[in-house]
């Protein structure tokens, strides 16, 4: 309220500067939220699942569209698991970031509690690559564009 006082007595565009960043500064100190985060460093679009051990068992979920060159938050809060598991492919169909823990997908959105009898129950089954994280809170995966060998790196 002072700065904007001292403003109006003609102290100038200097005062409304240190205004503008007293003002701001609280907001600008918050700390970093924790979640399990996914960067898509290609130029196409990826859809994302994952994969983690829950209270009511092994759960996955998908899908995380994510665009070229930007990060989305997969899993928001703290990360309740130390082990994550990831599956992504590109729109295209060209790439693909698997791995050989096989849990179960369906082809559009889902929430799908359990690994067994993936077919049985209707769904796909998916090789889904897994990440330590060492108990951290956060955790980020960088998706980068596949070398020859069709598979994307982490």
């Amino acid at each position: 309220m002072d700065c904007l006082r001292n403003f109006a007595r003609g102290l100038g565009v200097a005062a409304l500067g240190i205004c503008g960043f007293v003002a701001a500064a609280p907001l600008t100190a918050a700390p970093a939220a924790a979640d399990f985060r996914v960067c898509n460093g290609t130029q196409s679009l990826v859809g994302v699942a994952i994969g983690y051990r829950a209270a009511d068992g092994w759960t996955t979920e998908g899908w995380w569209r994510i665009p070229a060159t930007t990060c989305k938050s997969i899993k928001e809060g703290k990360l309740e698991s130390r082990y994550y598991y990831l599956y992504a492919e590109d729109a295209e169909g060209r790439s693909r970031w698997a791995g050989d823990v096989d849990l179960c997908i369906a082809e559009d959105e889902f929430k799908i509690v359990g690994v067994q009898d993936c077919f049985k129950r209707g769904y796909q089954k998916m090789g889904f690559r897994q990440y330590d994280t060492g108990e951290q809170a956060s955790w980020m995966v960088q998706l980068t564009d596949a070398p020859r060998g069709g598979t994307g790196t982490q």
